[in-house]
C-alpha cells in the first residue's frame, strides 16, 4: 500500500540534465514541491555542490540555506532542496553572485551570470487565462504565480515581464505568440534551441505544430507546449555560450580539431 508521496530518489533515475556521476554514490537529492516539476527543475543542492563547488557535500549545502544565504526570485530558501526552474533568478548575496537559470543547445541548465538591474525581473509564460471570484480577471504562468487584472490583452502562451519584488507585470513588458518572435525551446529533443517562428500547424484534438528558424538557417519543428517567448523581435534576456544554435557533430568535432583537443590518430 502506498502510503503519501515518495521522499527518496536514486541516482540513475534522476534527470540526466543534473549530469550527476552514475558512480558517485546512490542517491540523488529529491526535489521538494514547488513551481516546478520535478524532471524540469533544478534542485538548490545541486547548484550549491555541481555547479558552483561552494559546498562538498550535501549536509554543507543545507547550512548554507539555513544561514539564509540563498535567494530564488528575491526570497529566501532555507530548503536545500527546494526546486529552482527555468528563467528563475538564484542569489547570493554574500558572494555578489546572481544568475538566471537558461537552458543551453543539449537542453541543461546553464546558470547565467546577471547584473544587478537584470535580477528585479524574469519572464514568465503565460500558461492560464480565467475569470476569478466576482469576475476578477486573472492569469496563471509557469512558475506557479496568479497574477490578477493582468493586461487585457494577455492571452495563453504570451510571456510577461514581472518584477520580481512586487510579483506585478512590468508596464509594456507584454510579448505577444505569433509569427516572427523569438523563442526558446524548453522541452523535447530541440530544448534549449533558439529561433524564430515561421509556422504554426493547427490539429484539432491533437498537438499544434510550430516551425522554427534559427540564426544558422536550420530548420526545425516542435510541440505548441514547447514553446517559450523570449521577445517579439529579440531576445529580452542575454542568452547562454552558444546563443541558441545546436553544433552538428562534425561542427564540434571540427572545433575540438581546431582547439588541438582532438587529435586524428
Amino acid at each position: 500500500m502506498v502510503r503519501g508521496p515518495k521522499k527518496h530518489l536514486k541516482r540513475l533515475n534522476a534527470p540526466k540534465h543534473w549530469n550527476l556521476g552514475k558512480m558517485e554514490g546512490v542517491w540523488a537529492p529529491r526535489p521538494s514541491s514547488g513551481p516546478h516539476k520535478l524532471r524540469q527543475c533544478l534542485p538548490l543542492c545541486i547548484i550549491l555542490r555541481n555547479r558552483l563547488k561552494y559546498a562538498l557535500t550535501g549536509k554543507e549545502c543545507m547550512q548554507i540555506c539555513m544561514e539564509r544565504c540563498v535567494k530564488v526570485d528575491g526570497k529566501v530558501r532555507t530548503d536545500q532542496n527546494y526546486p529552482a526552474g527555468l528563467m528563475d533568478v538564484v542569489e547570493i548575496e554574500k558572494s555578489k553572485d546572481r544568475f538566471r537559470l537558461l537552458l543551453d543547445t543539449k537542453g541543461r541548465f546553464v546558470l547565467q551570470r546577471i547584473s544587478v538591474e537584470e535580477a528585479t525581473w524574469k519572464l514568465c509564460r503565460v500558461t492560464k487565462v480565467f475569470f476569478g471570484p466576482k469576475g476578477v480577471p486573472s492569469i496563471v504562468t509557469h512558475d506557479g504565480r496568479t497574477i490578477r487584472y493582468p493586461d487585457p490583452e494577455t492571452k495563453v502562451n504570451d510571456t510577461i515581464k514581472v518584477d520580481i519584488a512586487t510579483g506585478k507585470p512590468v508596464p509594456g513588458g507584454l510579448s505577444k505568440f505569433g509569427l516572427g518572435t523569438t523563442i526558446l525551446i524548453t522541452k523535447g529533443n530541440n530544448a534549449g534551441r533558439v529561433g524564430t517562428m515561421t509556422h504554426i500547424e493547427k490539429h484539432d484534438g491533437s498537438f499544434d505544430i510550430c516551425t522554427i528558424r534559427d540564426a544558422k538557417g536550420h530548420v526545425f519543428s516542435t510541440r505548441l507546449e514547447n514553446v517559450f517567448i523570449l521577445g517579439e523581435t529579440r531576445s529580452s534576456v542575454p542568452l547562454p555560450k552558444g546563443r541558441g544554435v545546436r553544433k552538428t557533430i562534425m561542427d564540434e568535432k571540427a572545433e575540438a580539431l581546431a582547439r588541438g583537443q582532438l587529435s586524428l590518430k
